[in-house]
């Protein structure tokens, strides 16, 4: 074959450092849209992202050239700067280290999606870490009960 061809779908998943609620509502329509432009300056496509005052979900497509945890580090240093210099009662602002990625098939997109959008109403009945596990469950990732939080 002379060229290559991929669809690479993830769902990714990270959150605000220790958790703390710093994505108030007014910042997080821009902050979606800045992220969405940071994606796409990674060579990747931000279908949609959303979120709650603790964490972000992007359902994104990313290109096949980069690999997803540089193409996360750059989205989540630019974004924290970003912040700081735009909000400056938000200075101490910071992204928990590490994240989650996880791949989703073109038939399950639009499933994806709606979860992504539906983040407020999941998160009157559950908490970030009780949806996080749930999302390692379902995928089958093994994780280390005293490690995951910190």
């Amino acid at each position: 074959m002379a060229h290559s061809y991929t669809c690479l779908l993830y769902h990714l998943v990270f959150s605000t450092k220790d958790r703390e609620p710093w994505l108030e509502s007014e910042l997080r329509p821009r902050l979606w849209e800045y992220l969405s432009g940071a994606i796409r300056s990674e060579g990747g496509f931000c279908i949609l992202a959303n979120g709650v005052v603790d964490h972000v979900h992007l359902l994104a497509r990313l290109g096949q050239d980069k690999a997803v945890s540089d193409v996360l580090r750059s989205v989540k240093a630019n974004s924290s700067g970003w912040i700081h210099d735009g909000f400056p009662r938000l200075r101490s602002f910071h992204w928990q280290d590490g994240y989650g990625a996880f791949t989703v098939s073109k038939s399950q997109m639009e499933t994806v999606r709606r979860y992504i959008a539906g983040q407020e109403a999941h998160h009157r009945k559950l908490t970030f870490q009780e949806e996080f596990l749930a999302l390692l469950k379902a995928h089958e990732i093994e994780y280390d009960e005293r490690y995951i939080w910190k």
